[in-house]
């Protein structure tokens, strides 16, 4: 696994101390049209999304799909989780919007959520702003999310990536004393020249080796278009990564990109945060691959939570609501509606009851 800079190496190689405390990891995802009905797998998402407490998200489609993603994290999470979207930005009939999420227990929003004006008409996709805070320490974090235009060439990403340092100086206006961040899709490596000038303001990249989109050939990566770029020694970044997630999802690439996405995530830990992404018990496509039926009257939740849109909270709730006639029953449980539990028909995991 690539692994990125952390507040350690910062200080040695700037001589600059990490000061604020905090216990949080932050991601930052490309979710390739998320919204659209392009046959993405939420739960696949919300499976790797769990991993951290608070991601910026880009290629946001429709904002109904956050709201599935939500209720697929608090299923398999147990725990209560928020988001706020954007209004679409975008000059041509292609549109897009960017989302904020959070796991409620470890982050709350605190204010200044607002897209750029862009008063130079600089950006195809104006970036979307908001402050956060760690809820156990208090220490804020403002985010801006960008997703930079792609062009016929990088010399059409440039004029978007140098004009990143006057957001950065206008965040600290508009959050004076807040540790900043700019996360996104940049579609341009963080050692091109047209980051000197966000680089002069104090900016830093998180990830400065390895590449996060997905090539066609299972475990090889393009290259290193996503990050976050963080004010140097404000936060204490403990450690930063790319998450690899068709292995931890058993896909290979086809199926990553075609149902997931076609980007890896990447993320900062603060403090003593611990990431939690981690394998899909039984993962293959979200399917189990045990040769024997999941039988919803009997299965215990370790068998129940493999099951499309059943995470181990509301694998409970099905255990609760026992017994079924057939599959039609778990409309009962809160959560599982009707296309749902089409879903898990389809699957084919479940016992004939």
């Amino acid at each position: 696994m690539t692994k990125g800079i952390t507040a350690t190496a910062i200080a040695i190689v700037l001589g600059i101390p990490a000061t604020a405390a905090a216990d949080m990891t932050i991601g930052t995802w490309n979710l390739k049209h998320l919204g659209w009905d392009n046959g993405k797998r939420i739960d696949l998402v919300a499976h790797i999304a769990q991993g951290a407490d608070l991601w910026a998200l880009t290629e946001v489609m429709d904002e109904q799909a956050v709201s599935q993603l939500e209720d697929e994290l608090e299923s398999l999470t147990g725990e209560q989780w928020s988001s706020m979207t954007s209004h679409e930005v975008g000059r041509s009939s292609y549109q897009e919007s960017y989302s904020y999420l959070w796991r409620e227990s470890a982050v709350e929003y605190t204010k200044g959520a607002v897209v750029y004006m862009d008063p130079g008409d600089e950006f195809a996709r104006e970036p979307y702003l908001a402050e956060f805070a760690d809820k156990e320490t208090g220490q804020e974090v403002a985010l801006a999310a960008v997703h930079i235009v792609y062009g016929d060439s990088r010399a059409d990403r440039t004029p978007e990536i140098r004009q990143l340092a006057e957001i950065w100086d206008w965040m600290s206006e508009v959050y004076p004393g807040t540790p900043r961040l700019i996360a996104g899709d940049y579609n341009l490596t963080p050692d091109h020249e047209a980051w000197q000038m966000l680089r002069d303001q104090g900016a830093v990249p998180a990830i400065t080796s390895g590449a996060t989109t997905l090539s066609s050939a299972d475990g090889q990566y393009a290259n290193l278009y996503d990050n976050l770029w963080l004010d140097q020694g404000t936060l204490d970044v403990t450690g930063s990564d790319i998450v690899r997630f068709p292995e931890l999802l058993s896909l290979t690439h086809e199926q990553a990109r075609d149902i997931v996405s076609d980007h890896a995530p990447i993320y900062v830990t603060v403090g003593n945060a611990e990431p939690g992404f981690v394998a899909m018990k039984g993962a293959s496509g979200g399917k189990s691959t045990s040769s024997e039926c999941i039988n919803i009257n009997e299965a215990a939740v370790s068998r129940l939570d493999e099951l499309p849109h059943v995470g181990p909270a509301r694998a409970e709730d099905v255990i609760e609501a026992r017994p079924y006639e057939n599959v039609g029953g778990l409309t009962q449980v809160s959560g599982i509606g009707p296309s749902r539990v089409e879903d898990i028909k389809a699957s084919g995991m479940v016992c004939s009851l």
